[in-house]
């Protein structure tokens, strides 16, 4: 299946135009299309005639393909970006693009995934969607990976929220020198709105500890593929560098890395961890991939009052 979709998105902002029906009868679905400036989306109320996941997949792919029939509209998806495939892996839909997508604009980029974000997810059953481009997951001009996207992931007041900068404290959880417990770390994040807090939370795991006492659990070289969250579950895909055996961390550190750092987020009560999205096989000798982590602090080295907590300014770039 290939249908031809181009993003034509001139800024980077999420402007949500609600669509109004007037007291008329509300269809099931809308689509989203990009008003006439071309400065943000509008909702317009759609009838699908598909009935079927698959089906209504590639009905929406279709309507977000054409134009509308409202003049002061504009469809998100032009001629010139062609859609490859998708695939389904539960909740997580997964669209391929081919390269003539890297050729959009920066800000005409985002309002176009925000359109087909927005449609897509209302496909009961799809809660979250992923854009590869040429096989290769989707980066933003910093070369870090968009990863996995909800309909809450674009903001509607983008005047006050798409370039502001939070901050927060995370707490993360780092493997001690002998490889064989965890030491606790406290860090202070400035962070992109736009960015998910699990999301901020994996990268902060990948860049490492600050305190001398500790060292990064994870396998040197290691990427975030994606991370979700659905359900309370949060759904981590790392590359094949997480394969890499460094066995002068215990399994279990590696393991528990991450999902007690994690589950310190209230929305997050399991993690499952996969590589490149694949949940066969077993990391090492004892940790299934399939199954998901419950918090587990009986790794973390005892501390006492006089122990530091590293305290850091760090700025994480807006994806």
């Amino acid at each position: 299946m290939r249908k031809k979709i181009a993003f034509l998105l001139t800024y980077i902002c999420i402007l949500l135009l609600a669509g109004c029906s007037n007291g008329k009868e509300t269809s099931k679905y809308s689509i989203e299309y990009l008003n006439k400036e071309k400065t943000g989306i509008v909702e317009v109320p759609y009838d699908a005639s598909a009935t079927t996941k698959e089906a209504l997949i590639e009905e929406f792919f279709a309507a977000l393909s054409s134009d509308p029939d409202n003049v002061e509209y504009r469809k998100p998806i032009p001629n010139d970006v062609e859609i490859t495939n998708y695939s389904l892996d539960g909740a997580l839909l997964t669209i391929y693009f081919d390269a003539d997508y890297l050729n959009m604009k920066e800000v005409e980029e985002v309002l176009c995934r925000a359109a087909v974000v927005r449609t897509m997810t209302q496909i009961s059953g799809i809660d979250c969607v992923s854009f590869y481009v040429d096989e290769k997951p989707l980066t933003d001009t910093n070369g870090k990976m968009i990863g996995t996207m909800y309909a809450e992931s674009f903001v509607e007041n983008p005047e006050e929220q798409i370039n502001s900068i939070q901050n927060t404290n995370l707490t993360l959880y780092f493997s001690n020198q002998a490889g064989d417990g965890l030491v606790k770390e406290t860090r202070r994040v400035h962070y992109s709105s736009n960015i998910s807090l699990e999301k901020l939370i994996m990268e902060q795991l990948l860049e490492g500890p600050e305190s001398k006492d500790a060292k990064s659990a994870i396998p040197s070289g290691t990427k975030l593929i994606s991370v979700s969250l659905v359900d309370g579950v949060c759904y981590v895909s790392l590359d094949d560098n997480f394969k890499n055996q460094d066995y002068s961390v215990n399994e279990a550190i590696v393991i528990y890395s991450i999902v007690d750092s994690l589950s310190e987020l209230s929305s997050i009560s399991k993690v499952q961890i996969s590589v490149n999205g694949d949940t066969s096989g077993v990391y090492r000798d004892n940790f299934k991939l399939a199954d998901m982590y419950d918090r587990n602090l009986d790794y973390v080295a005892k501390t006492t009052e006089n122990d530091t907590e590293v305290i850091e300014e760090t700025e994480t770039e807006e994806q």
